[in-house]
């Protein structure tokens, strides 16, 4: 699920989103978007909320690519897991969970 927002507070990004329960997990080596994680159970990896973010200082805009994993990859060696990108409820409450507290900031 793909959405922006603008950012109107003082915060900076990683703050933000760590303010919204996410972690810092690395930068995309494919196209430099930062990475985000929310597990929902503690103590585990998965299921988690995964975000690619890329931020325009000059606009203020934060682009999100929002998607659920819900387990790790089956297949040793793979990156492919069980996930939903689109259309589902558990992203459309995330995603309006997400606006609302940046909205908030």
């Amino acid at each position: 699920m793909h959405f922006t927002i603008q950012n109107n507070s003082k915060q900076k990004i990683d703050v933000l989103m760590c303010s919204l329960r996410y972690h810092y997990w690395g930068v995309s080596a494919k196209d430099g978007k930062w990475q985000f994680v929310r597990t929902l159970e503690s103590g585990g990896a998965y299921p988690r909320f995964h975000i690619y973010l890329k931020y325009d200082a000059k606009t203020k805009e934060i682009a999100i690519d929002l998607h659920f994993d819900q387990r790790k990859p089956v297949y040793q060696g793979t990156v492919a897991h069980r996930a939903e990108y689109e259309n589902s409820e558990v992203l459309d409450k995330e995603a309006q969970r997400i606006k609302n507290e940046i909205k908030k900031a």
